[in-house]
């Protein structure tokens, strides 16, 4: 009697709506607040009026683009992926763009010069890499709302140049196309015709995707407002369905350089490129400033639980909670949990000194995987003698920088091999190696080098 009760109540205060969930049952769901909760959480820049009416009216079909010019993602497009998945989780239904056709002109939005075109077999091989990433994170197949996966080349390929410029160029004029920042901030540079266009084809896409597939709205970055407004301005001139739009702030970190980017490169989605170990590292190390930032951005925890994570790691920050939290979270988004379970022992080997067996259980892949940023040096098998002297072998690797300096740390116990402290008498052989190949030296604390034997 009193849950039917509080579900009256419940109906009066929220509305309600029949939608198909991800087991294809229906049922009586609360319409999410999607844009309130994205406004919570710092994620709302630009927005069309009437959006956020429109999503909380009907079930709404929506799309974002991905711009194929590498084969995998990167951390960077993790926005607009969650950005779907909220979507999706909201009870609409989410499209993810492929830009087959866009992706051979270049989106000049935020370019300070003019990229270098790419070849159909290079993009179709893009394509298809992140169409299979996709994949992992949005429900493909079932319920109303299941999402799609659409390449615009599939509606460019057979529209010529002649019809393009009559059924759609006619429509904007040249000082409306002049007025976005993606041109103005490239005239004194110069761009070329084929980058002017850009915002034509992608504007043509949302026409496209609106009038075939009754989508209403547009995410991006914030960047691409000037594009996206461009397509609801074609969909509004050729007389198509209600067309709606926001775009997210881009995101930059607290010391102002690239989200994504770290020492070793860009941080990629493929585990290929970018091992799990070194992606859960990349969020583990963000700074206080960054991680509360991440955290509101891609975590899919509730907004009570982020606020009472953000309490406790305020309360002790060497614990890292945010940090943790975060890496973990998306480890296993991107990867998965047996992925985060490895990534989790391997900081362990590196960082405490009770993980000799976990170092030794490692296959060579994981530990050079481990050892991705630790310094290393090469020597010879020849000099794994019987009589070698370990203080001669650590200044000959310039691990120490002479042999009394070695001497000094070995007698203060501050040297370790593969994880176990040795002292000055410690013979080095064969059976030291690991994978007949390495040797891990610990110098103090957390000062590594592997030494690789050629």
């Amino acid at each position: 009697m009193q849950q039917s009760i509080a579900f009256e109540n419940l109906t009066r205060s929220f509305p309600l709506t029949r939608i198909v969930g991800l087991n294809s049952q229906p049922f009586l769901k609360v319409m999410n607040p999607f844009i309130s909760e994205l406004r919570t959480r710092g994620l709302i820049q630009d927005i069309i009026p009437g959006t956020e009416e429109q999503l909380n009216k009907e079930q709404t079909t929506g799309y974002v683009g991905f711009d194929p010019t590498a084969e995998s993602l990167h951390v960077g497009n993790l926005l607009p992926i969650t950005l779907l998945m909220r979507l999706q989780r909201a009870g609409h239904k989410p499209i993810a763009l492929v830009g087959g056709a866009t992706g051979m002109i270049g989106d000049p939005s935020g370019k300070r010069v003019e990229r270098n075109l790419l070849d159909e077999a290079t993009l179709r091989k893009n394509c298809a890499g992140i169409e299979k990433q996709l994949r992992k994170f949005l429900n493909f197949e079932q319920g109303s709302n299941a999402a799609e996966l659409v390449n615009n080349y599939d509606w460019f390929k057979d529209f010529s140049f002649l019809d393009f410029v009559r059924d759609v160029g006619k429509h904007i004029t040249i000082a409306y196309m002049m007025s976005k920042d993606s041109v103005k901030n490239r005239l004194e540079t110069g761009m070329s015709f084929t980058e002017f266009t850009y915002q034509l084809i992608q504007g043509y896409d949302y026409f496209h995707l609106n009038t075939a597939k009754g989508v209403k709205l547009q995410m991006g970055g914030a960047d691409q407002w000037g594009n996206i407004v461009t397509g609801t301005e074609i969909i509004r001139r050729k007389g198509g369905n209600d067309a709606f739009a926001f775009t997210c702030p881009l995101i930059t970190k607290a010391d102002g350089t690239k989200f994504g980017k770290s020492e070793s490169g860009t941080i990629w989605l493929d585990a290929g490129r970018t091992s799990p170990y070194q992606f859960y590292q990349y969020f583990l190390k963000q700074s206080d400033a960054d991680a509360q930032r991440m955290i509101w951005i891609f975590s899919f925890k509730s907004t009570d639980e982020i606020s009472r994570l953000i309490q406790e790691h305020e309360a002790a920050p060497h614990l890292r909670t945010l940090q943790k939290a975060i890496a973990e979270e998306l480890t296993v988004l991107v990867h998965s949990k047996e992925d985060l379970e490895f990534a989790q022992q391997a900081s362990n080997i590196l960082f405490s000194n009770t993980a000799i067996d976990a170092l030794k259980s490692l296959t060579e892949q994981q530990l050079l995987e481990v050892m991705d940023g630790v310094p290393q040096v090469t020597t010879t098998r020849a000099s794994l003698t019987e009589d070698l002297d370990l203080t001669s072998f650590l200044a000959d690797c310039q691990i120490l920088p002479s042999k009394g300096e070695a001497k000094k740390m070995l007698a203060a116990n501050g040297i370790a091999i593969n994880k176990e402290k040795v002292t000055a008498d410690f013979k080095l052989s064969s059976s030291s190696l690991l994978h007949d190949k390495y040797i891990l030296v610990q110098k103090g604390k957390s000062n590594y080098t592997l030494v690789v034997f050629r």
